[in-house]
């Protein structure tokens, strides 16, 4: 029988190790889960490269893991917001990694490694600083940069519900990065509000389909 239900959130992340590559869910706080995040900051877990479309807010979420120094580099498209502190002081004391990305090759480049895709032309940032040292091709009358699709090891997602075989449905904008976060990771852990029988789910409003999820936790 398929179970993907865990019984914690600290039981979902336990074997994350040092170094890991994490993707998290969410724009800004809308769909972060924090609840996997918390749990990986009590579980320990150091050097990490993190993808977000953020550098965090405030003093939760992926801002506490910066807080706690357990992110080594971070790729993300909006580094710099007034409630995004931890960030900056960690870079400017040259303590975390950037690697900037363009907001919507950010998302094809996650959506192209669940898919499968090699590599992918794209006319964004050509011309910029974020084109130095990356092939590029004229492609009918527009120069355009080569990008590579990122993959992680594990990502961390929001969802609102779940069946025991990790099919998922979001809540309205929560849904952003999630779904295809899901796909590019080797291990993808969610929280949900609500954890439902199987067949509860319309088909019709499954968006990440259990083949993608590996651990499901419901997060009071």
């Amino acid at each position: 029988m398929i179970d993907k239900l865990v019984a914690s959130p600290q039981a979902a992340v336990a074997d994350i190790p040092d170094g890991a590559t994490i993707m998290l869910s969410g724009f800004g706080n809308a769909g972060m889960p924090v609840a996997l995040i918390d749990a990986l900051i009590a579980q320990g877990a150091r050097e990490l490269t993190i993808i977000n479309n953020n550098a965090g807010n405030g003093d939760t979420g992926l801002a506490a893991l910066m807080k706690a120094k357990r992110v080594r580099k971070i790729t993300c498209s909006f580094p710099r917001q007034p409630d995004s502190w931890h960030f900056d002081a960690l870079y400017r004391a040259g303590e975390i990694e950037l690697e900037l990305v363009p907001q919507g090759t950010l998302a094809e480049r996650i959506r192209a490694a669940g898919a499968g895709i090699g590599a992918f032309y794209t006319p964004t940032a050509y011309g910029t600083k974020l084109a130095e040292g990356k092939e590029t091709r004229r492609i009918g009358d527009r120069d355009h940069v080569l990008e590579h699709p990122i993959h992680a090891d594990y990502a961390l997602v929001k969802a609102d519900r779940a069946d025991r075989w990790g099919n998922l449905v979001y809540r309205k904008t929560a849904r952003n990065f999630g779904p295809i976060m899901a796909a590019a990771a080797k291990c993808t852990v969610v929280q949900v509000r609500e954890t439902v029988e199987l067949g509860a789910l319309d088909p019709e409003a499954i968006v990440t389909p259990g083949i993608f999820v590996q651990r499901v936790v419901r997060v009071h």
